[in-house]
């Protein structure tokens, strides 16, 4: 494997003067025989350890070109596959490029200029395409809308990389500089995604985050089966395809919050009440959930809670603009919030007392053991609201279910 990894990164090395040159050149429709396309002239670039080299990418923003690309893919090939998205002004992920590498060649394909993205979905939601992704879950969201049901099979690097001992939330430029020893060019990352025409540097950019994942998962897939951790694997991936995962209900909002263990009881009653308000408008109006209340006014509501207009105003961390027209919602709400079944059955992310805390620092420790017998960060094992709701007696926790409960789950309860 090592002698694989060192042969895509000098082939990478080769080809890196000549990937900086890469040039964008406009071809004009001339009838049905010529499609709308941007073509990225360079020489071909590497993709797997095993020699495959990546072609392209190809910018198609015609609905014919695209179904002529999706026509030569081969026949179950893996797909790999990221997106670009905006969501800064928007609850719901606004799809500005999807970038897919499939037989060699990547294409880029521009939602915002095509009637649909229809030709991909049979490649999107075939059962036996492999679907090759980073850190998968905003992807799927983002394409939802396109497929109807979420992306399945998938690999996904990261919880690949976070199986093999990397830190949980490795990003996927530096997953390809460990792994690969290649730098990207990452400076678009903050990109405005929307704008048109996107630059050269930006379609580098866009193709670079598919051009290194089949590499990337080669070497993974291998690691994870010399590990024998292949069908942990399978297990965290396939979660991703439960449609549950990319619906927020209402009434579960509040588990999104962090910092509700410092509240009171009646507090957290507040917390979940506000938190349900706020999705709820936030969905109906497609808008960020910081743009109806943020984060920290939300606490702050819930911590002081305050029964008159008057007492509101003085809260510095709701704006003039949320008081004015939001005040007396905010009143009623608070006065109507009672303490609810999350703090009685212990999972209510309430302040722990003392038994609890000497619980919690039990099962850290005992986490902390396995996790260095198995060389992975411990988080990846169980998060620390995991072991908390242990602590307090709850039993519904992730920890405790598939392959983490004979490994994790059950050592965490014997020592409780």
């Amino acid at each position: 494997m090592a002698g694989l990894a060192r042969e895509c990164r000098e082939a990478a090395h080769e080809r890196a003067a000549d990937a900086e040159n890469v040039q964008v050149h406009r071809i004009p429709p001339l009838g049905r025989g010529r499609r709308n396309r941007i073509i990225l002239r360079g020489t071909p670039l590497p993709c797997s350890p095993t020699g495959t080299r990546m072609h392209g990418p190809v910018l198609l923003a015609d609905p014919h070109a695209l179904e002529d690309c999706v026509a030569g893919w081969p026949a179950g090939a893996a797909l790999a596959l990221d997106t670009e998205f905006m969501r800064e002004r928007s609850y719901h992920p606004k799809l500005c490029l999807v970038q897919l590498a499939v037989g060699g060649r990547i294409v880029l394909a521009d939602p915002l200029a095509l009637p649909g993205l229809a030709p991909l979905v049979p490649a999107l939601t075939a059962p036996a395409q492999p679907k090759i992704v980073h850190a998968a879950r905003q992807d799927i969201e983002a394409l939802l809308p396109v497929t109807g049901a979420p992306l399945a099979p998938v690999f996904d690097t990261q919880l690949a990389a976070a199986l093999l001992g990397f830190p949980a939330q490795i990003g996927y430029a530096e997953l390809v500089r460990r792994l690969l020893g290649i730098e990207l060019h990452k400076g678009h990352a903050r990109t405005d995604w929307a704008r048109r025409p996107l630059a050269p540097e930006q379609l580098r950019y866009a193709a670079e985050d598919v051009m290194h994942l089949p590499a990337l998962a080669e070497l993974l897939d291998e690691r994870l089966v010399a590990t024998g951790r292949r069908t942990w694997l399978d297990e965290d991936a396939a979660a991703l395809a439960d449609p549950a995962l990319y619906r927020v209900a209402p009434d579960e909002a509040w588990r999104r919050l962090r910092g509700l263990e410092r509240l009171e009881p009646q507090g957290r009653a507040v917390a979940r009440v506000l938190a349900a308000w706020r999705e709820e408008r936030a969905l109906a109006r497609d808008l960020p959930r910081g743009w109806i209340l943020a984060d920290a006014a939300l606490l702050e509501l819930a911590r002081v809670r305050p029964a008159t207009l008057a007492r509101l105003a003085e809260l510095e961390a709701v704006p003039r603009g949320t008081l004015e027209r939001q005040g007396l919602a905010l009143l009623r709400l608070i006065a109507g919030a009672t303490v609810g079944e999350p703090d009685r059955n212990g999972n209510g992310a309430g302040r722990a007392d003392a038994a609890e805390q000497r619980q919690l620092r039990a099962l850290q420790e005992r986490l902390g053991a396995i996790a260095a017998e198995l060389d992975i960060v411990p988080e990846v094992l169980a998060t620390r609201r995991e072991l908390a709701a242990l602590a307090r007696g709850a039993r519904d926790v992730p920890v405790l279910g598939g392959w983490r409960r004979a490994i994790v789950g059950e050592p965490l309860l014997a020592a409780l």
